[in-house]
């Protein structure tokens, strides 16, 4: 152990992550014991560890590689727990207005903000974004715990969640795209043409295997008794894991070879794969593998980094925090009430799913983290995105429990 400064001890890599993941563990299991998300207690393992209060644990370039391992098998049980058609279900009927509303409203509301503080272009699209984005971990999570999964406006919460996750991924590959131009007019429509011209070669690569994925599983248990003879010739372990593993890095090096975050390919990726296609078992192997890893040691590291990153002593403006707070609670709802109403819902069942779909967590922070990392927002902003998506939330099932109550009643 050596002194450094006065402000802080360098500790030993291993002694950094047995903090680490002890603190965020306890932490973790405290929330998930008075019904909130662990990841809460698992930000505020690093917020006490991090320089906000003890300044103990630095983040070091091998904890941000933790991280990163976190962030990516985050985003595939996200997919792994979407069911594609759904996506193309929210795209039929009334469902996309509401889709739409939940997503654009938050996202013009973000865009208002920035502008009225000063914030620079980037600072404020991606102020916008974060206050538009859905959070469907947090989201599916929230629902079971309150038995309103499979309900009629348990569904529909979920497939706005899904479009809104999915256009919000679309988004920060388009941003991305734009970082280091002069941002004129002229250089973002030439950009923007370049990103859409990117990513619609990667939608066509998707569709295609979607395509031609539920084609070949047409035919009944083709692609696993295939899959299955092939991992029985193999002679090392955990072949199932390594194949589906080269599935979703050979997307995700298609997304950061169009210079897109390689989150997008991965995710995506993982919205291909189902029971249909690996067959029940394989999934639930390679599924309720990749979430004990993730859940138990790399996504806390990820949750505890941003923590780290975290530091109240970055925030000045207290008016443009609250502003943020106001309007991203009151937006997602107001969008996705105004979204229900257009759609032929009543009041009750319109505010339920404006309710529903305001907590922002795990894909906010995600992307938050992204945009920090990149050089595109500064820690001030970082700090504020990470306080409104722990508000958004600790308050929704608080709010969504009431607003079921006040649904069922005659």
């Amino acid at each position: 152990m050596v002194l450094l400064s006065s402000s802080y001890l360098e500790l030993p890599f291993f002694v950094n992550l047995l903090l680490l993941l002890v603190f965020t563990k306890v932490m973790g299991e405290v929330f998930e014991r008075i019904k909130q998300p662990a990841m809460i207690g698992e930000i505020l393992a690093g917020i006490i560890l991090g320089p906000t209060l003890f300044n103990i644990v630095q983040r070091t370039d091998s904890i941000n590689i933790i991280a990163e391992l976190g962030v990516f098998l985050l985003v595939i049980i996200a997919g792994l727990e979407i069911n594609i058609d759904e996506i193309i279900k929210s795209l039929k009927g009334k469902s996309i207005v509401i889709s739409l509303c939940a997503f654009f409203i938050p996202m013009f509301s973000g865009l208002l903000i920035g502008l009225f503080f000063g914030q620079d272009i980037m600072t404020t699209i991606f102020i916008g974004l974060c206050i538009a984005i859905t959070a469907l971990p947090v989201i599916i999570r929230i629902l079971m715990d309150m038995n309103k999964m499979n309900s009629e406006v348990g569904q529909k919460i979920i497939s706005i969640a899904i479009f809104d996750d999915v256009l919000s991924l679309a988004f920060l590959g388009l941003i991305i795209n734009a970082k280091g131009t002069d941002l004129s007019i002229i250089s973002i429509v030439k950009v923007a043409g370049v990103s859409l011209i990117k990513l619609s070669l990667f939608i066509g690569i998707l569709a295609f295997s979607y395509f031609l994925l539920k084609k070949i599983s047409k035919r009944k248990n083709y692609l696993e008794i295939k899959l299955n003879s092939f991992i029985n010739l193999l002679k090392s372990k955990e072949s199932l894991y390594a194949l589906i593993f080269v599935f979703i890095l050979f997307f995700a090096s298609i997304t950061e070879s169009l210079g897109f975050h390689f989150i997008i390919g991965a995710f995506f990726a993982s919205l291909l794969l189902n029971e249909n296609i690996l067959g029940k078992e394989n999934f639930d192997s390679f599924h309720n593998t990749t979430n004990s890893l993730a859940m138990g040691f790399l996504s806390p590291i990820f949750f505890a980094g941003i923590g780290l990153e975290f530091n109240i002593s970055s925030i000045q403006n207290y008016w443009l925090l609250t502003v943020i707070i106001l309007v991203s609670c009151l937006s997602k709802v107001i969008g996705g009430f105004v979204g229900g109403r257009i759609a032929g819902l009543n009041n009750k069942t319109s505010l339920t799913i404006g309710i529903g779909i305001n907590a922002r967590g795990i894909m906010e922070l995600v992307i938050a983290n992204i945009a920090y990392k990149a050089g595109l927002i500064n820690l001030e902003i970082f700090s504020m995105l990470v306080i409104m998506g722990m508000v958004t939330t600790i308050i929704t099932p608080l709010m969504l429990k009431r607003s079921f109550i006040y649904l069922e009643k005659n």
